[in-house]
């Protein structure tokens, strides 16, 4: 997959699986490298930059197969955000599928 496409969506992928419950990061790794090919030196930035920006928290847990594992909470802030990515992924799918599809053709 072009790798602009994957910028442009991590951030609304990893803010998706959030809504659903915590992960440490991993994790989002794992779920998301089922679906589009990422490393876990894409998912680390883009987690350190949504706590500077409000839309996580972290907090560490035990883990019985190592040390702490650090997980991440989306916040209030953070599911505003994942909103407006949705609706504008929404909108912008759509309109991209139209003109791949011939609709804006005269």
């Amino acid at each position: 997959m072009n790798i602009q496409f994957k910028k442009g969506v991590l951030e609304l992928c990893v803010l998706s699986l959030l809504t659903r419950r915590d992960f440490y990061g991993y994790e989002l790794v794992e779920h998301i490298s089922k679906h589009i090919n990422i490393s876990e030196g894409t998912i680390y930035p883009l987690l350190r930059r949504f706590r500077k920006d409000g839309y996580v928290t972290n907090y560490l847990q035990e883990s019985q197969e190592g040390p702490p594992r650090k997980y991440y909470k989306i916040t209030e802030e953070g599911k505003k955000a994942f909103k407006e990515l949705e609706k504008e992924w929404e909108n912008f799918t759509i309109r991209v599928n139209k003109i791949i599809r011939g609709d804006f053709v005269e």
